[in-house]
C-alpha cells in the first residue's frame, strides 16, 4: 500500500527527516510517535508533497505510484486523505459544494444530487454531526473540535484508502475525542483502510484493537513494536523506550 524508502526531507535548507523507512500494508494501522520536534508531522507533509518540504533523497510509493512525481491534488485523487491537527478554514465555499465538486472530478461524472444529499444526511447521523454543517463554510468560524468533526464528514464522503491523522487528538476535550475516535473506528470497520496515526498520546489508540508502533528520534525511526510499546512509553517516556535500540515488528 504505502512504502517510504530512505527518505530525506529538507525545509528552509534544514534537514528534518533522514534515512526514514516505513511500510503500511492494506488495512494496516501504523502509529508514529516520538518527542516534539523530531519530524513526525513532516512525514505527513512529505507524503502529500507539501511545497515547503523538499524530498532530496528517497522515494514514497502508494500502490505502485511514485508520489515524488505527483502534486498534492493528484495524490489525493489516488485515495489518500490527510486530517491535519489544524484543519484549514475556507470562507465562501460550503462543505456540500466542495464535496460535490471533489466527487464529480474524481469520478469524472456528474454527481446525482439525490444520492449525494442522502449520503450526506446518513453520514451526519453516523458521526453525530448537526446537519447544518453540510451548508457551513469549510471549517470557517468553527472550534478546534468542530473542525475535526467536520473533517470526518469529508472522510466518510470521499472514502479514502489511506488515512493520515496528524495529531487529530490535539486540543480535543473528552466528548469530542470520543466522537472522533468512535467515528474513525466505524470508518475502519466499514472500509478497512490503511491508517497512519501520528500522536503524542494513547487516548485515540484505545478505539483500535491492533496496530503497529514506530518511534521517531533524531530524524528517523529508532524503534518498532506492537501496541505493548505504547504502554512502555506511558510508563517510562520516550527516552527510555529508545535507549536499547530497535526491535522488529511481531
Amino acid at each position: 500500500m504505502l512504502k517510504i524508502e530512505n527518505l530525506k526531507v529538507k525545509t528552509k535548507d534544514k534537514v528534518i527527516i533522514d534515512n526514514f523507512n516505513l511500510e503500511i500494508a492494506p488495512g494496516e494501522i501504523q502509529v508514529l510517535m516520538g518527542p516534539n520536534g523530531v519530524g513526525k508531522s513532516t512525514i505527513c507533509k512529505a507524503i502529500m508533497h507539501h511545497p515547503d518540504y523538499n524530498i532530496v533523497d528517497g522515494k514514497i510509493t502508494f500502490n505502485d505510484h511514485n508520489l515524488n512525481l505527483l502534486d498534492t491534488t493528484s495524490i489525493s485523487r489516488l485515495g489518500i486523505f490527510l486530517l491535519n491537527q489544524n484543519p484549514v478554514e475556507v470562507e465562501g465555499i460550503t462543505n456540500a459544494e466542495m464535496l460535490r465538486t471533489a466527487l464529480s472530478e474524481r469520478n469524472d461524472t456528474k454527481v446525482d444530487v439525490f444520492t449525494f444529499n442522502k449520503k450526506l444526511n446518513e453520514v451526519c447521523d453516523l458521526i453525530n454531526l448537526p446537519k447544518d454543517f453540510v451548508h457551513r463554510d469549510i471549517n470557517f468560524n468553527m472550534s478546534g473540535g468542530e473542525k475535526k468533526k467536520n473533517e470526518l464528514l469529508h472522510l466518510f464522503m470521499l472514502e479514502p484508502k489511506l488515512i493520515i491523522l496528524d495529531e487529530i487528538d490535539s486540543g480535543l476535550d473528552v466528548d469530542a475525542l470520543k466522537v472522533v475516535g468512535t467515528s474513525l473506528k466505524k470508518y475502519y470497520d466499514m472500509y478497512h483502510p490503511s491508517m497512519l496515526i501520528v500522536t503524542h498520546h494513547s487516548d485515540i489508540l484505545k478505539y483500535f484493537d491492533q496496530y503497529k508502533v514506530a518511534i521517531m528520534d533524531n530524524k528517523t525511526i529508532v524503534k518498532t513494536g506492537d501496541k505493548s510499546l505504547v504502554e512502555k512509553i506511558l510508563k517510562t517516556g520516550f527516552g527510555a523506550s529508545v535507549i536499547d535500540g530497535s526491535e522488529e515488528y511481531e
